[in-house]
């Protein structure tokens, strides 16, 4: 019963939490309320008015005041009808204004979080969270609140009001309620396991279509497409199987409650009639009090499936809130840079240590130190795994160093605007990532707002211009899906251009030419030495050819830097490794 307390203790916090989001629509919502409340009130004086009604016509009384009830009743009626269409709106108006701030609240937290986050969730998840999980929200907020609301009014307005009519019969009556109630927390507790663990299975399989779509390729280069679909059909059918034996719990829930209620209702018709043999009771009482009984007992029916949908609500709403508790980056707006915030291209090293998080065992960097000269052409080099990647994420402050610092200027970056800092440098990566937009998109992605003649102009740097004149749309040409309509090297040379528009102090270059055709390495090469002009520029290395005129040379090797100097310094080193990587290169 304590674990019991905890979770609803725990969920209610969270409903609260979420509901907060209401807040710049209370007006409506309060508005809303009050419809609600109309309405309900409308119900419970519905089987009074009936009530008298038997009576006026079992006593025998004149036309005219059989015919005002009858009016009344009417007046009751569109009363109802006018509080339901105004409750259902109000609340529909606010849930959506209420849901499009939470799917953008969730979004933009989702893009301020670090790497360190992304390298434990998958996208078909966070997807899911923001599409799946919000809809389960929209249903709780347009309907489920506002029905468990009018149900719980109907029920305590109910009780009242058969407690007027006849305490006796009532007490009679709710003797099964305390049963119903302990088994509504007992099967709500294994319906809101069984919900929460549909969720997380929906957000599996949401995974498998997205990965699976976006590596198409790859799955039908290697005849995958039987395997994809066996994967998908079983956590498809691990989601029935779950659904179905959720449905089972609440079937049986519900089987309980109408087998309970109704048993009562025959028991409730056999106690009145005593009471009313004996004089204890009249006819419309009798009758007003059974319709307030099915009323009631049709609405604890009925919060069954309400109950269980409030449980999958805050199943997903604990999901969602489980994002909104990562902590994020401080990003901000950079409209323009203060004198303070430009870089001039100088960088520092001082023995900096670093390892991935989820992996404290294996030191990527160890006590790595090093000046770079503003702008200079500095080059990475070493065998895979010897921390290049990591020295350039570094570098831009996806990850933090473990200890040491790195510098800017000689001011340290940790004390430096993020965004000021990663808005100053650019990076043209070997697996280039393009927009399925438009080629002008993608290019103008490297400064969002930029002119035509700005997009132009980058692109003709980067020897883009030349393909791109002869597309038909020219720059409104569609790249498709992560640009699989472009060749490699045209990918690379909208991937340059980005960055030249961008204009870095700083360039990060991830080999580009090393999977590319002799001609689009050229006209790649060429564009690359173009941008590295004016900048400081830091170039992993994966071809030794491309950086012989690197102003200097960093070996890497197991997280440190074991040789540093010119090509003509390190080729001279005997059983150095730069050379022998060179000559395995060369051979």
């Amino acid at each position: 019963m304590e674990v019991q307390k905890k979770i609803t203790l725990s969920g209610l916090r969270k409903l609260i939490k979420l509901y907060s989001y209401i807040k710049p629509y209370k007006f409506e919502y309060g508005l809303g309320m009050l419809f609600l409340l109309g309405s309900s009130g409308a119900s419970l004086i519905f089987p009074k008015l009936l009530g008298e009604l038997v009576d006026l016509g079992n006593q025998g009384k004149l036309a005219n005041e059989i015919n005002r009830i009858a009016l009344i009743l009417i007046a009751v009626l569109l009363a109802q009808s006018v509080f339901s269409y105004f409750r259902i709106y109000l609340f529909v108006h606010v849930a959506e204004k209420t849901l499009a701030d939470l799917r953008q609240s969730t979004f933009n937290h989702l893009i301020r979080l670090p790497m360190t986050f992304f390298q434990h969730r998958r996208v078909g998840e966070l997807n899911s969270r923001i599409s799946s999980d919000i809809t389960l929200l929209q249903d709780a907020l347009t309907s489920t609140l506002a029905e468990f609301l009018r149900q719980l009014i109907i029920i305590i307005g109910g009780v009242s009001l058969l407690m007027f009519t006849s305490f006796k019969l009532t007490v009679f009556m709710l003797a099964i309620v305390p049963a119903i109630m302990i088994m509504v927390v007992f099967f709500g507790k294994y319906i809101r396991k069984l919900s929460k663990q549909a969720q997380s299975q929906v957000a599996d399989s949401n995974t498998i279509v997205e990965e699976t779509l976006q590596g198409i390729q790859s799955v039908k280069a290697f005849t995958n497409e039987f395997f994809e679909m066996a994967r998908y059909r079983g956590k498809t059918i691990e989601i029935a199987q779950t659904g179905i034996k959720n449905g089972k719990l609440r079937g049986a829930f519900s089987s309980f409650t109408i087998l309970g209620l109704f048993g009562a209702m025959v028991a409730v018709i056999w106690k009145g009639s005593a009471l009313l043999a004996a004089g204890e009771l009249a006819t419309g009482e009798l009758f007003s009090f059974v319709i307030y009984s099915m009323f009631i007992g049709g609405t604890i029916g009925g919060m069954a499936d309400v109950f269980s949908r409030v449980q999958k609500f805050i199943g997903a709403t604990e999901d969602l809130l489980e994002i909104f508790n990562e902590p994020e980056e401080q990003i901000e707006t950079i409209i323009q840079l203060s004198t303070d915030e430009m870089l001039h291209g100088g960088i520092r090293f001082s023995h900096v240590s670093f390892h991935y998080p989820g992996r404290q065992e294996m030191q990527v960097l160890s006590d790595v130190s090093i000046s770079i000269k503003p702008d200079t052409l500095i080059a990475l080099v070493g065998p895979s795994g010897a921390g290049k990647s990591t020295f350039v994420s570094l570098l831009l402050r996806l990850y933090d160093p473990d200890s040491g610092q790195i510098l800017f200027d000689e001011r340290q970056s940790r004390l430096m605007s993020l965004s000021a800092l990663r808005s100053q440098m650019a990076v043209v990566p070997q697996d280039i990532f393009l927009f399925g937009g438009t080629i002008r998109e993608n290019i103008a992605y490297g400064k969002p707002g930029a002119t035509n003649d700005m997009i132009k102009n980058a692109a003709i740097k980067a020897n883009a211009w030349e393909f791109i004149s002869l597309f038909p749309d020219g720059l409104d040409t569609f790249v498709g899906e992560r640009g699989t309509q472009l060749s490699g090297g045209q990918r690379q040379r909208i991937a340059i251009a980005r960055a030249v528009l961008k204009d870095p102090k700083i360039l990060i270059l991830d080999e580009a030419t090393s999977s590319l055709d002799s001609e689009s390495e050229r006209l790649v090469q060429d564009a690359l030495e173009k941008l590295m002009k004016g900048r400081t520029s830091i170039v992993i290395a994966h071809r030794l050819s491309t950086i012989r005129q690197a102003d200097h040379i960093l070996v890497l090797n197991n997280g440190r830097i074991v040789e540093q100097g010119t090509h003509e310094q390190l080729i001279m080193v005997a059983d150095g490794l730069y050379r022998n990587l060179s000559e395995l290169q060369f051979a």
